[in-house]
């Protein structure tokens, strides 16, 4: 009952009832903690004080990635009955990964949000931040279930072409080794840079085929910056497979 009271408040007489009536359509329902929903945007960047980091979409954002990632596994162990842990595994990766998150946010208009809530330059990688941490605070008001329902309808379903999904290749490295392969090349890496950012460990890895460097990538995994450099690489090769839409 004081949920509802709440989100009638919300919706008609808060001072934040514009930023309600924008989420009502994305999320299906009206907030009760409307703070909850504007910290989901709020990035940390804004803060220059350590004292006030903890005000920022950061722990939200933790804590949605682990609840996004449970319900990915779920829906497609249900989705695949007859499918093996490797498949499952892949098609979790394919869409839980930093660059599929940004694409879904930014085709849910999470910019918006984000341009009004923060004064600094956006990234792309704060869209995919701004999505986890959104799916935390709803996962916050409405619990495991409600948000499960969310994340499937709205997200799932509203955003991505599972089908597709299924034999598009992610993995770039294996890309680049076939074609390799296939012309009588070497392909190799190198870490050329590590260096401090965000107070962390940041690597720079070169891609080399026969010798000669052919793309860098920056990254806070060393994998993860041979994927990049690996996928500029095959599109600097012209052999890019298209990304699903």
């Amino acid at each position: 009952m004081i949920n509802l009271i709440r989100k009638f408040y919300n919706y008609f007489f808060s001072t934040d009832k514009q930023f309600a009536r924008r989420l009502r359509p994305m999320l299906g329902f009206i907030p009760a903690n409307m703070a909850l929903f504007k910290l989901a945007f709020y990035h940390k960047s804004n803060s220059t004080d350590k004292l006030l980091s903890v005000q920022s979409n950061e722990r939200l954002e933790y804590l949605g990635d682990a609840v996004l990632g449970t319900i990915v596994a779920e829906y497609l162990f249900k989705k695949y009955p007859g499918s093996d842990e490797g498949f499952l595994t892949k098609m979790r990766s394919k869409i839980v990964k930093r660059k599929s998150l940004n694409r879904i946010a930014d085709k849910m208009g999470l910019d918006e949000f984000l341009a009004q809530y923060n004064n600094t330059r956006l990234s792309k990688s704060m869209l995919g931040n701004a999505l986890e941490a959104l799916v935390g605070a709803v996962y916050l008001e409405r619990g495991y279930n409600g948000t499960r329902t969310y994340v499937v309808k709205k997200i799932l379903r509203g955003y991505l072409d599972i089908h597709e999904l299924e034999s598009y290749d992610d993995n770039y490295k294996s890309q680049l080794l076939e074609w390799c392969q296939k012309n009588g090349s070497i392909v190799s890496y190198k870490m050329i840079a590590k260096y401090k950012f965000e107070k962390r460990d940041r690597f720079k890895v070169a891609v080399l085929i026969d010798g000669k460097k052919l793309a860098t990538a920056d990254d806070f995994n060393k994998k993860s910056a041979e994927q990049t450099a690996s996928e500029k690489a095959i599109q600097a090769l012209g052999i890019l497979q298209e990304t699903p839409q």
